[in-house]
Parts: structure tokens; C-alpha cells; sequence
């Protein structure tokens, strides 16, 4: 699990590239990116899932903010990203969010 952030000079605004791997995605034929940045709707943001198997989606977040978020697989299992900028407790579960710094 990763994200490359590409900030633009021209707007405002972090375009975040979301990764998480074959392994990480423990098979699954479907994920999804939620977070702060989609209200958490559970199917506004699915991510591509590329030939090798990884998962991968991009999207533009505004600069000097921080986002939770999570992966849901399947739209059944919740998963971090462990190499996340920060973690926080969820305010609706006993879980950590991870979270994105811009």
C-alpha cells in the first residue's frame, strides 16, 4: 500500500495517486477508495484494478488538508494503508483510519 502525492503549481489542489498491491488486496476483485474526501460513500470511488492485480485510483485533494480514509475490499472487509502519513480513531468504530496529509 502506497500513494504518491504530485502537487500542481497551477491549482490549489494535491493530485493523490492511491496503490494497494495483489498481496494487500488478499485477492479481492473489487476495491473501493473511501474516505473524508467522498463523504464515505462506499461506491463513488472504485479503484482500477491494473493487469498484474494491483488496485490503484487517483484523486485530486485539496492542498494544506488531511483526509481519512480506507480501502473497502470486496465491500465487505475494511483495510488500512500502513505506510499512511498518520492513523486516527474511527468516530464511528473501535478501528484506525489512515490518514493523508496535502
Amino acid at each position: 500500500m502506497a500513494f504518491k502525492k504530485q502537487y500542481l503549481k497551477s491549482k490549489d489542489v494535491c493530485k493523490v495517486t492511491f496503490k494497494l498491491s495483489k498481496t494487500e488486496a488478499s485477492e479481492a476483485e473489487k476495491v473501493n477508495l473511501v474516505g473524508d474526501f467522498n463523504d464515505w460513500e462506499r461506491e463513488s470511488l472504485p479503484m482500477k484494478k491494473l493487469k498484474n492485480g494491483d488496485f490503484t485510483a487517483t484523486v485530486n485533494l485539496t492542498k494544506d488538508t488531511s483526509y481519512q480514509f480506507r480501502y473497502l475490499l470486496d465491500n465487505e472487509k475494511w483495510e488500512n494503508d500502513w505506510q499512511a502519513d498518520a492513523y486516527e480513531k474511527s468516530p464511528v468504530s473501535l478501528e484506525e483510519n489512515s490518514v493523508v496529509k496535502v
